[in-house]
């Protein structure tokens, strides 16, 4: 690597909305320069998405890297991509890419045009200060509009039309101006090969033969094997047993100089240890510490149970297993995933886990499935609430936890909520759709703006829908109504807004008189009747009937607020008798409603876990 000094290195990464043609850009850049080989048939698809998630669902979840080496101006230049996600669960894992970059790649589809996640990742790359190279793709398509998504490119971001490239990656024409347009437009990083070592750690995968394997960018100085190093957030010391760079796997070289994207293994064994944003630096020699990043929270929490309370030792060790060893954004790398133990009278022992997004909860669970064969329950998911009491302050997201706010003694003064600032992108023709789905979730602050003009006859408008919601809202199934209402066209995007005092109460459900703790749920009160009629009614479908009558209530304090009446299962007693006086019957009969009053009294209904997840599983209709 020592014939590539600094004024021949491009650090880059590609951003867009999700599903704009980001890994198929990338596949093309890799066969362009050699890096990997065009196949005599077919063409490469998501060369740098390794995870089966990844590859099942057509997204990117994991920040990926790799360099290439391409020539040009006649000098052999090194290009280190870092291709992104584009789902706005993982907006974490881009800002944490674009650390390590000079310059990016934003990525427009001719076909749809600028989209929620296209602003926010734009505006992510200009915080940085970043070189951002405006790109056209799927101009392939018969219903590319090139022309207007110029349009839409120079109102929005106040790109200059000249900038903008034009390319379709899926046949590969105009990527070799992509080529061009990194080494002469993006700038060269700077170091020196002289200073002190400081390596910036941007991210982190497991091995579980070498141990944690740190992704750097080496800011300054040489690191090579054999170096001793040490971090400056833990001031533990390590030694270097490899480096390398992803070629796009691992190639292992003698050096990394200044400038470089590459991987180090140095026996690190705790996951704890790796710190994102950490500096790393040469033993004894001291150095100022690079800025870090501001640690991801978890926006959705939700408890996960095994189907048989006999599999909870093999569960949790899936998890820990899923969470470190695996190259998924999780604890190890964004320490996104909080964990800890919880247990429940219904489902028994179970973990609670924090996740980014919804999306990011159900990659965890279908990992679990695939990879470990684990079978779990996961309850719905909740959001984190903020319980302001006369004395303190306490952060509550298990709904079992929650107070009873309509209870004097409990000494609660308020309670907050979350809220976000959502951005939807929608065609002109369905904001009416758009702001009834909005205040039907109990938005507020709602504004809007046009991106376009709309004279093109093909295409009406597109604005784009501000307001702020609250966090609760958007964890259910408000995606799912959010593209059914638009026909697909609307894109949805979303920053956190902090908290909100409101008026919530919670919800739990009674069997026979007795509390069911896992279906405990928050909800605000003017959608306390409505959710109570959905529930009760969901769990009369699915609770077994039993040998008698079982009332299935909900309750909100001591207001009971909806109920479904089970019917006992009864056995014909007076199949038996034939002939004689009515009142043989009538005797059987009063026998069996008194022994039915008595079952009532003493008897317990066992919710059994299929019936668990018959409820959880289905979304709200």
């Amino acid at each position: 690597m020592e014939e590539f000094p600094c004024e021949v290195i491009r650090n880059f990464s590609i951003i867009a909305h999700i599903d704009h043609g980001k890994s198929t850009l990338a596949d093309r850049l890799l066969e362009l320069t050699g890096t990997i080989q065009t196949k005599s048939t077919g063409i490469n698809q998501q060369v740098l998405d390794k995870l089966k998630v990844e590859r099942e669902r057509g997204i990117t979840v994991k920040a990926q890297t790799a360099s290439m080496i391409h020539v040009a101006h006649g000098r052999q230049h090194l290009l280190n991509l870092i291709d992104t996600p584009g789902h706005v669960d993982f907006a974490w894992e881009v800002s944490r890419s674009l650390a390590a970059c000079q310059g990016a790649l934003l990525l427009v589809d001719a076909s749809q045009g600028v989209q929620a996640q296209s602003i926010s990742v734009f505006h992510i790359a200009k915080e940085r200060g970043l070189k951002i190279i405006p790109v056209l793709t799927k101009i392939d398509l018969p219903a590319s509009q090139p022309e207007r998504m110029v349009a839409q490119l120079q109102s929005t971001f106040g790109i200059d039309p000249s900038e903008i490239l034009y390319v379709s990656a899926k046949t590969g024409q105009g990527v070799k101006t992509v080529l061009e347009a990194i080494v002469d437009r993006i700038p060269p990083p700077s170091g020196n090969i002289n200073s002190p070592l400081k390596a910036f750690m941007f991210d982190s995968l497991y091995d579980r033969y070498r141990g944690v394997i740190s992704l750097v960018s080496i800011q300054d100085g040489i690191i090579q094997k054999g170096d001793r190093i040490a971090s400056c957030h833990t001031r533990k010391k390590y030694e270097i047993t490899e480096v390398g760079v992803m070629h796009p796997e691992e190639v292992p070289t003698s050096s990394l100089q200044p400038g470089q994207v590459g991987y180090i293994a140095c026996n690190m064994k705790e996951s704890s240890e790796a710190h994102i944003g950490d500096t790393l630096h040469r033993v004894g020699v001291l150095v100022d510490p690079m800025p870090g990043f501001q640690p991801s929270k978890a926006m959705v929490y939700a408890g996960v149970f095994p189907v048989d309370s006999n599999d909870f030792i093999k569960l949790e060790e899936s998890i820990k297993r899923a969470c470190f060893y695996i190259k998924i954004p999780l604890t190890l790398t964004d320490r996104s995933v909080t964990v800890q133990r919880e247990s429940s009278t219904a489902l028994g022992q179970g973990c609670r886990l924090g996740f980014l997004g919804t999306l990011h909860m159900d990659v965890f669970r279908q990992r679990l499935e695939d990879e470990y064969d684990a079978n779990v329950i996961i309850t719905a998911p909740t959001v984190p609430y903020k319980v302001i009491y006369k004395d303190k302050t306490v952060m509550i997201s298990n709904p079992t936890e929650f107070p009873d706010t309509s209870d004097t003694s409990s000494k609660v003064k308020q309670v907050q909520e979350p809220v976000v600032n959502a951005s939807i992108i929608v065609p002109e023709e369905y904001m009416g759709e758009m702001m009834n789905l909005c205040f039907a979730h109990r938005a507020e602050n709602l504004d809007h703006r046009y991106l376009d003009s709309g004279s093109t006859s093909e295409a009406s408008a597109r604005a784009i829908l501000t307001c702020t919601i609250p966090l609760s809202e958007i964890v259910t199934d408000f995606f799912d109504q959010l593209k059914s209402r638009s026909s697909g066209y609307a894109s949805f995007d979303y920053e956190d807004g902090g908290y909100k005092a409101s008026d919530l109460a919670k919800m739990v459900f009674l069997l026979n008189g007795k509390p069911v703790d896992a279906l405990a749920l928050v909800v605000h009160r003017s959608a306390q009747h409505e959710v109570g009629r959905m529930w009760v009614k969901k769990l009369h479908k699915v609770i077994p009937r039993q040998l008698f009558e079982v009332p299935i209530q909900a309750a909100v304090g001591k207001k009971i607020i909806a109920r479904e009446t089970l019917s006992a299962m009864r056995a014909d007693v007076t199949a038996g008798l034939y002939g004689g006086h009515y009142e043989r019957k009538m005797k059987h009969l009063e026998n069996q409603k008194e022994s039915k009053r008595k079952m009532k009294r003493i008897g317990s209904v066992d919710l059994p876990q299929d019936a668990f997840f018959d409820i959880l599983s289905t979304k709200s209709k």
